[in-house]
């Protein structure tokens, strides 16, 4: 295993600089946006383009990679994405910053397709479970510490653009140089969001939900963070506390989800999220200690709910349509993300900054009216039938779910057999 992921370094190193320059140029302009005294809900719609953006790419890039190749479809994405980053403050005009973000968004979705395609290459049956971690646990740390950076300019001016782009543009420089065989990508079967939630309502709503609460978090939680006072430090160390706090409390909660009703463990996280969202929005910024814990309470239990999701539908899904099934849950959590800042953004433009948390604490509410409904009509799948939980992560596209341990329809990609071969072993090891 240690031999895989050194193996991996080059993508690893790609991945820290991508997630860390992507992660601190979306704080970057929620932050610029509040200081030009954007109306919020103007700024909801330009910052969610970003969500737009992405959903599209991860319905079309394969195409692009498809006819120019792996590195050379990265090397595109990544210059694509470093020069918007470099367009912004070149004209603070709305309509230009919209559109960037689309491309940003899109252009950020082809280049998670190309790395994750080639951690799934790298995958065998017995270190896949760990392949899935390892690329979540550096996804997360490369989040967090992107929202650090935010402290290194001002953001009124050009340098953190470009700081934002020179990060974008040194990702290309590991994968650039990579001897590693391209992966193939295959198309992936999807089922429709209706016959997804036919067959599992609960996941596709909670999954819906959850791209409401990260997405609108993700985009206006530094306006939020501006119009609450709080310096350009304390807002980056606001953000990075959330996103922390979203990868630890993923373990523990997985380990719940293994000993009790999954559906039941969706309605109480949904109502911990939602009390901490009230508390939150009542409170405000009064206490900046306890303001950082509690919303590093909510975005923790908020951001569980996706895996929760996941797992309730792939409990309820033949192993062989999983992959299928997580397509669609990505597709649910994309369409929550695009609906989350611009309903919250309007509500922040009614109720103030506190509007953010009490649109939360609502989508919340009503995400476990749904769950306790369920419930109490449709039967449970007992405990010792359930899956194995799995801390599934939205932030990325549906190759990585190839690699989930529950897909037991996975298999080695074509050419890979001989480097998971041991030197005596006759046959590949899977």
């Amino acid at each position: 295993m240690t031999r895989t992921v050194a193996s991996l370094s080059a993508l690893i190193l790609s991945i820290l600089l991508l997630v860390s320059g992507n992660a601190f140029l979306t704080t970057l302009l929620g932050i610029r946006l509040s200081l030009e005294a954007i109306e919020p809900s103007v700024i909801g719609w330009v910052l969610v383009c970003y969500s737009i953006g992405f959903v599209l790419g991860t319905l079309y890039v394969h195409k692009v990679i498809g006819q120019v190749g792996h590195i050379r479809a990265f090397a595109v994405f990544a210059a694509l994405a470093a020069v918007t980053a470099l367009v912004y403050p070149l004209a603070v005009n709305m309509v230009l910053w919209a559109i960037l973000r689309v491309i940003s968004g899109f252009s950020i979705a082809g280049v998670l397709v190309v790395i994750e395609s080639w951690f799934s290459s790298r995958a065998t049956n017995t270190n896949r479970g760990a392949l899935f971690a390892v690329y979540q646990i550096v996804f997360y740390i490369s989040a967090a510490g992107g929202q650090l950076v935010v402290n290194l300019g001002d953001p009124a001016d050009f340098i953190p653009f470009t700081l934002a782009a020179i990060l974008l543009t040194l990702a290309l420089i590991p994968l650039s140089l990579t001897r590693m065989a391209a992966p193939v990508i295959e198309s992936t079967e999807r089922l429709s969001f209706f016959t997804l939630a036919r067959q599992s309502f609960t996941g596709a709503a909670g999954a819906l939900v959850c791209g409401v609460l990260i997405g609108s978090f993700y985009a206006l939680g530094p306006v939020y963070a501006t119009m609450a006072g709080l310096d350009v430090a304390r807002t980056s160390l606001f953000m990075a506390a959330a996103i922390v706090a979203a990868m630890i409390l993923a373990w523990p909660l997985g380990r719940i989800c293994d000993r009790f009703d999954r559906r039941r463990v969706m309605f109480v996280v949904s109502m911990i999220a939602a009390t901490t969202a009230v508390v939150v929005a009542m409170t405000g910024s009064a206490n900046i200690p306890l303001l950082m814990v509690l919303v590093g309470v909510f975005t923790g239990f908020s951001a569980t709910l996706y895996p929760i999701a996941v797992a309730i539908t792939n409990d309820r899904m033949e192993t062989h349509r999983i992959v299928a099934a997580s397509a669609t849950l990505l597709l649910s959590y994309g369409i929550g993300s695009v609906i989350g800042p611009i309903v919250m953004a309007k509500l922040i433009s009614v109720l103030g900054p506190s509007g953010l948390f009490w649109g939360n604490a609502g989508f919340l509410v009503l995400l476990a009216s749904v769950t306790s409904y369920r419930i109490s009509h449709t039967p449970d799948v007992p405990v010792a039938d359930q899956e194995h939980f799995v801390a599934a992560m939205p932030e990325a596209s549906v190759v990585l779910a190839e690699i989930d341990p529950r897909n037991e329809d996975f298999y080695l990609t074509p050419g890979m057999e001989a480097e998971v071969r041991g030197p005596d072993d006759p046959e590949p090891r899977i």
